[in-house]
């Protein structure tokens, strides 16, 4: 493997710096319902330490680079290196937090860190030599501070708090291509493993010290129990697609961008400066109005609750009258939980004798006929659905 560049080595000694600091800020023992409130403490000393570190890690003709403003670029990098550890306000850590480290790396390149000259190696020098440090450090911050997902969609989610490892990782395993050549679709490296292997604890040991995908998959192992495909069901559709490595990166990809780049409640917190500008495209097309900004309410259409009325008026009365008072003989649905009148009979009110007992021997959870229900811990492998990526590949046209 190609020797790492500089700058890739000198941000891997940062990388370094800040995970020394988790043991200096040991986690709180007292209980907690969510994360641990010593994170907060840990956040804020290396936002102290951000300056120094920066100014003794990075290269100088980075620190030096000409600004155009009063603000420098010191102050840009470490803005979004500062936003890549989570957010110490809400205790959690997600996707948004992960672009803002893509954003730093962006800055680092932009600004002349990195070897241009020689754009594959450097660019696979700052996957293997930075990012994949920068995600070791995030899983220790998780599991020592224990972070919350954000904005997680649960069990119908790629992951809890990362994806990048399985966009990065799953090139990793796509066939070798040459400079020249564009990204493939289809197909597999020659030792790359069987996607189906995530499943597999053994197989995921043994390539999680090597590839990225799987180093996500063994996280999950790690801080997840139970069947790989109830607490993980997206990746275990995945691992059926049968196109190859390549088509699973090129899901992935575009997946990324609607998920990531195209999602409000993760941009919205992303800075923009100098570096990275908010530039409106010329040919940018309005987005489709949604459900919820159909449904706001027009400024016109918006009336006061409390009639305008002069100050004599307001002392007259005795308070603000309603605006659309109730009739006399309105009658409201009564809730759920409310008393019955006592008109109801009693025999309709309640279940006779002979209704007892057909409910007590009615079975309260059937399963198959003959059949008595079992535990999920207790099912076999032919209770396993099949994974979607596999029923898809079967398909003429997909």
């Amino acid at each position: 493997m190609t020797p790492f560049s500089e700058t890739v080595n000198r941000t891997r000694e940062l990388l370094k710096d800040l995970e020394g600091v988790i043991d200096e800020v040991p986690p709180d023992p007292g209980p907690r319902r969510f994360g641990n409130v010593s994170f907060r403490q840990w956040y804020t000393t290396i936002e102290a330490l951000l300056p120094v570190l920066l100014q003794r890690h990075l290269p100088a003709r980075i620190m030096s680079f000409k600004k155009a403003s009063d603000v420098g670029p010191e102050s840009e990098l470490q803005s979004y290196l500062l936003g890549a550890f989570g957010s110490a306000q809400r205790l959690d850590y997600g996707t948004g937090h992960e672009l803002s480290f893509l954003a730093f790396l962006g800055c680092l390149w932009k600004l002349g860190g990195f070897n241009t000259s020689a754009v594959m190696d450097e660019a696979r020098g700052i996957v293997l030599g930075i990012i994949e440090p920068y995600l070791q450090l995030i899983r220790r911050l998780i599991k020592t501070y224990t972070l919350e997902p954000a904005g997680s969609h649960g069990v119908w989610g790629l992951d809890d708090h990362s994806f990048l490892p399985y966009l990065f990782g799953s090139a990793q395993y796509g066939p070798a291509i040459s400079e020249s050549d564009e990204t493939p679709i289809e197909g597999s490296h020659g030792d790359a493993p069987d996607p189906a292997d995530v499943t597999k604890p053994t197989s995921v040991a043994r390539e999680r010290e090597k590839n990225m995908y799987f180093s996500a998959i063994g996280f999950i192992y790690d801080v997840k129990k139970g069947p790989f495909w109830e607490h993980s069901p997206m990746l275990y559709d995945i691992s059926g697609v049968q196109a190859g490595w390549a088509k699973i990166n090129k899901g992935m990809i575009k997946m990324y961008m609607a998920e990531v780049l195209s999602k409000f409640p993760v941009v919205q917190h992303f800075y923009f400066g100098s570096l990275f500008s908010w530039d409106e495209h010329p040919d940018a097309i309005c987005p489709a109005p949604t459900t919820h900004t159909s449904n706001q309410p027009s400024s016109s259409s918006i009336s006061p609750s409390v009639p305008i009325m002069s100050s004599q008026e307001g002392a007259k009365t005795a308070g603000p009258k309603r605006l659309n008072p109730a009739p006399s003989n309105f009658v409201g649905t009564a809730a759920p939980w409310a008393k019955q009148s006592s008109a109801v009979s009693p025999v309709t009110a309640f279940p006779s004798q002979l209704d007892q007992q057909r409910i007590s021997q009615t079975p309260r959870f059937p399963s198959k006929l003959g059949t008595t229900p079992t535990k999920a811990s207790e099912r076999g492998k032919e209770d396993m659905p099949p994974p979607i990526g596999a029923s898809l590949a079967k398909r003429p046209g997909c």
